[in-house]
C-alpha cells in the first residue's frame, strides 16, 4: 500500500475519529464543571445501550432521523439549505393520517392502504417544499428564508386550524387530531424477526417496520445520486454551478428537482408514528426531527452510510437521557450539549480535512506539471 493511499485513508478516518475524541473531551469537561463524574456517566450510557430494549429504542429513534437526514442531504447536494423538513413532515403526517383514516380508504386491502398513506405523505411533502423551490427559481427568494416561513405557516397556521376542524368525533378523551388508522393501514412490528436472533423483547418495546422504508430511502438515495444522469447533474451543480450551467445543466430545473425530491422524502419522516406507533396525528405528534435531521446530515457528510451512523449516534444519545436521570450520574441536558458538540466537532474536523486534501491536490498538480516540463525534450536550434 503506497503512501498517498495511506494518507487518504488516514484523512478519511481521521475526521470522524477526531470529532468524536474532541466531543468526548469537551463533554467530559462539561460534566466535571457541573460536578458529575464523566466516567460514571459514560459507563451508565454504555451499560444502558447494551440492553436489547434500549437497542430497540435506538433503532426506533434513528429511523425517522435517518429519513430526515437524507431529505436534508438531497438539498445539500445542490447547495440548497432545506430548513423546511420540519414543516414538510408535520404537514405530510397530518394529511397522510387524515386520508388514511377516511371512510373511503379503510376498505382497501392492507398493501394498497399503506401505499396510499405513503403516497399522500410524499405528495404533500413535495408540494410544500415545491413552494420554496418555485419562489427561488421565479423570484430569487433564498430557500432558507422561505422554508423557515413555511415551517411557521405549516405548524402554527394550517395544522393548528385543521387539527380542530378535522378532529376525531369518537368521544375519546384525546379527541384532537385525526381518527386512528384502521388495521389495514398499519405496519406490523418486527419483534418476531428480532427475537429469532436474540430473546423476547420486554417492557412493551416494539421495533418499527418503518426501518425498512428508511433502508429503501437510503438505497434509493445512493443509486439516484451515484448511478443516474440526474444525480450526476445534482452533484455537478453542487460542486460548481457555473461549470454545470456551461455544460448544459439547467440550474432552475435542478433546484426544483432537488426541492421536490427533498420534500417527498421529508414527508416520510412522520410515518413511524402514523403507520406503526400512534396510528394518527394528534397534539402529541413528535416534533424536532427535521432540525435534528439537518445535524445528522452534516455529521454524515451527505453520505447515506455516514447519515446512518449519525442517526444511530443521535438515537443512542436520546436513549441515554432517561438513564442519566434515573442513575443521577448526570443531568439529562448533558445529552443535548453532547449533540451540539458532536455536530460542531464534525463540521470543523471535516473542514480541516477538506483543506488538507485541497492542499495535497494542489501540491500533486504542481509536481505533475513540473515532471511534465522536465520530461519535454529541449528544443534543438536550427
Amino acid at each position: 500500500m503506497n503512501q498517498p493511499l495511506l494518507r487518504r485513508i488516514a484523512l478519511t478516518a481521521g475526521a470522524p475519529v477526531a470529532a468524536v475524541a474532541f466531543a468526548l473531551t469537551i463533554s467530559s469537561l462539561a460534566l466535571i464543571v457541573t460536578g458529575n463524574n464523566p466516567i460514571a456517566a459514560f459507563g451508565d450510557m454504555l451499560e444502558n445501550a447494551s440492553r436489547l430494549e434500549t437497542f430497540v429504542d435506538i433503532l426506533n429513534a434513528a429511523t425517522p432521523l435517518y429519513i430526515s437526514g437524507v431529505a436534508a442531504a438531497i438539498g445539500f447536494r445542490m447547495n440548497l439549505f432545506n430548513i423546511g423538513v420540519e414543516g414538510q413532515y408535520l404537514l405530510a403526517g397530518f394529511f397522510a393520517a387524515a386520508v388514511g383514516s377516511a371512510g373511503f380508504i379503510i376498505d382497501l386491502p392492507p398493501p394498497l392502504h399503506v401505499a396510499v398513506i405513503l403516497l399522500v405523505a410524499m405528495s404533500v411533502g413535495a408540494a410544500w417544499a415545491g413552494i420554496a423551490g418555485t419562489l427561488k427559481v421565479t423570484r430569487g427568494i433564498n430557500e432558507v428564508i422561505s422554508t423557515i416561513m413555511l415551517n411557521f405557516i405549516a405548524t402554527g397556521g394550517i395544522i393548528a386550524w385543521l387539527i380542530l376542524e378535522w378532529k376525531d368525533d369518537s368521544g375519546a378523551s384525546a379527541s384532537f387530531g385525526t381518527k386512528e388508522i384502521d388495521e389495514s393501514g398499519r405496519l406490523p412490528n418486527l419483534n418476531g424477526l428480532l427475537e429469532l436472533f436474540t430473546r423476547e423483547v420486554s417492557k412493551g418495546r416494539e421495533l418499527t417496520s418503518v426501518i425498512f422504508i428508511a433502508i429503501l430511502v437510503g438505497v434509493g438515495y445512493h443509486l439516484f445520486i451515484n448511478r443516474t444522469r440526474v444525480g450526476f447533474d445534482f452533484r455537478a451543480s453542487g460542486y460548481n454551478p457555473m461549470a454545470a450551467r456551461a455544460g448544459g445543466v439547467p440550474p432552475k430545473k435542478m433546484v426544483m428537482y432537488a426541492m421536490l425530491l427533498s420534500g417527498a422524502v421529508a414527508g416520510l419522516v412522520g410515518m413511524f408514528e402514523v403507520l406503526s406507533d400512534r396510528y394518527k396525528y394528534g397534539d402529541s405528534f413528535v416534533q424536532g426531527i427535521g432540525f435534528n435531521g439537518i445535524a445528522v446530515a452534516l455529521i454524515g457528510r451527505n453520505n447515506p452510510a455516514g447519515i446512518a451512523i449519525g442517526a444511530l449516534l443521535f438515537g443512542f444519545l436520546s436513549s441515554s437521557s432517561g438513564i442519566l436521570q434515573i442513575t443521577g450520574s448526570a443531568t439529562p441536558e448533558i445529552v443535548e450539549i453532547m449533540k451540539g458538540i458532536i455536530v460542531l466537532s464534525a463540521v470543523v474536523a471535516y473542514e480541516v480535512v477538506s483543506r488538507i486534501r485541497t492542499r495535497d491536490e494542489a501540491k500533486s498538480a504542481a509536481e505533475a506539471t513540473t515532471r511534465m516540463a522536465n520530461d519535454q525534450p529541449e528544443e534543438v536550434s536550427a
